[in-house]
């Protein structure tokens, strides 16, 4: 899809990933923290995509440009960033099957370009994961530690396509929040590190 002339592009900004798996839920809380940090245009979009799959694809059909967030195995160092464009991104949500949201937003990428409305720039940052297998467990230091060069390589390549992201002053109040009821990225590890006090009698 491209835009139209003369007209702002539609721009979504997407996470992907399962937050009870540990380091699966590198997406979502990258583009968590990137809708803390910035203010987007009214032309922006962001949003917590989890494991949605094939529900996504109306959002995609939608989306002039489209930028994702995913724990991707690149076979790398874990924590290491890599930014992939166009058509080199669906080989990577795809290539080797970490979870089932991989698979699924690889179809979703399909059906949008089978329904002749696809993203006619796209983009990939990926990180790469350490564990997958901890359930309920927090990210792992290097995953924690890649978020924000995550979110400043999505404002640069924002910026490259004419968005202006303006940092938000101070603390985000509660209402600016992506996620709530807990599952915000502070909530949610203040709940598990409650939970292992309680467990360990502290």
């Amino acid at each position: 899809m491209n835009a139209a002339q003369n007209a702002e592009p539609r721009i979504l900004v997407l996470g992907i990933g399962n937050i009870l798996w540990g380091d699966e839920g590198f997406g979502v809380r990258a583009v968590e923290e990137f809708h803390q940090r910035f203010r987007l245009p009214e032309n922006v979009t962001i949003l917590d995509g989890g494991t949605q799959g094939l529900y996504l694809v109306q959002f995609v059909r939608e989306a002039d440009y489209l930028l994702v967030f995913d724990a991707i195995d690149y076979g790398l160092e874990p924590g290491a960033l890599k930014l992939v464009r166009d058509d080199q991104v669906p080989k990577f949500t795809g290539a080797k099957k970490m979870s089932l949201h991989q698979t699924g937003f690889q179809e979703v990428l399909s059906a949008a370009d089978l329904l002749g409305q696809y993203p006619g720039k796209l983009a990939l940052i990926g990180c790469q994961p350490l564990d997958l297998e901890n359930w309920g467990g927090a990210l792992t230091r290097p995953v924690q530690g890649a978020i924000s060069g995550a979110v400043e390589t999505a404002r640069l390549l924002l910026e490259e396509w004419g968005v202006t992201c303006a940092r938000r002053p101070g603390s985000p109040e509660a209402g600016e929040r992506l996620l709530s009821n807990g599952i915000d990225h502070i909530g949610y590890e203040r709940r598990g590190f409650e939970a292992a006090a309680i467990h360990e009698g502290v």
